[in-house]
């Protein structure tokens, strides 16, 4: 298995590089590069089967670099290497084509696990970071929740099922004869219910009942 290693910091590099041939036979460091224009060139020469990236570089930064690569070369296999769990970075990156996401102060053991997890087709996000992008999933999911409640009519909410279902054929245009035979009830129980509804809704009359559900029609018809 052929690795490209790729990070402006030449200690770290060097530390990478004795790491995995040390604690491996399989594995073959067989080149570096400083940022993600001279990775490119180097994948042109190299052609590895694993590329560990560092995200934040000068000149071309990781997650550049790998969708330039991931376009030329799909088959190569990228894991991203980094010291901040950035989650924009997070999302950019996986959909630029990389197959892993990981921390750099991940334990040597670790990171060997993870490439050849990665070789084989797997996807791995370091847990600290997962979990961070979970929480902001769920964060934005809370706050959609909110924002569609505070769109929501009061008078909406003080109906009954039976209510919301006589006024939206209300909005339809049935007469009370037709929901009355709609819902197998008598007329003057249909007319009791209308009742009810212009109390919730506060309005006078039919007409002013069907302008002001019409505005929010899209809950009626979901």
């Amino acid at each position: 298995m052929t690795i490209l290693l790729v990070d402006d910091q030449l200690l770290f590099l060097e530390s990478l590089k004795i790491v995995i041939e040390n604690l491996t036979s399989d594995m073959k460091v067989v080149g570096v590069a400083g940022n993600g224009s001279e990775a490119i060139e180097k994948v042109d020469d190299l052609k590895p089967d694993i590329i560990l990236m560092d995200v934040r570089m000068p000149v071309m930064d990781g997650v550049a670099a790998t969708k330039l690569i991931k376009e030329k070369y799909p088959e190569i296999h990228i894991i991203m290497l980094t010291t901040f769990e950035d989650d924009e970075y997070v999302k950019e990156a996986l959909h630029n084509g990389a197959e892993g996401y990981m921390l750099k102060n991940i334990p040597p053991e670790m990171l060997i696990s993870s490439i050849r997890a990665v070789s084989t087709g797997a996807i791995l996000i370091s847990p600290d970071i997962a979990g961070n992008l979970i929480d902001n999933v769920y964060s934005s999911s809370r706050n959609a929740s909110r924002d569609l409640k505070r769109e929501i009519p009061y008078w909406y909410n003080l109906l009954n099922s039976r209510e919301k279902r006589i006024l939206k054929s209300m909005i339809s245009g049935k007469t009370n004869k037709e929901i009355a035979s709609e819902i197998h009830v008598g007329s003057q129980t249909i007319r009791n219910y209308i009742s009810l509804i212009y109390s919730k809704l506060d309005v006078g009359n039919r007409a002013e009942a069907i302008r002001k559900a019409g505005e929010m029609e899209t809950f009626f018809y979901n």
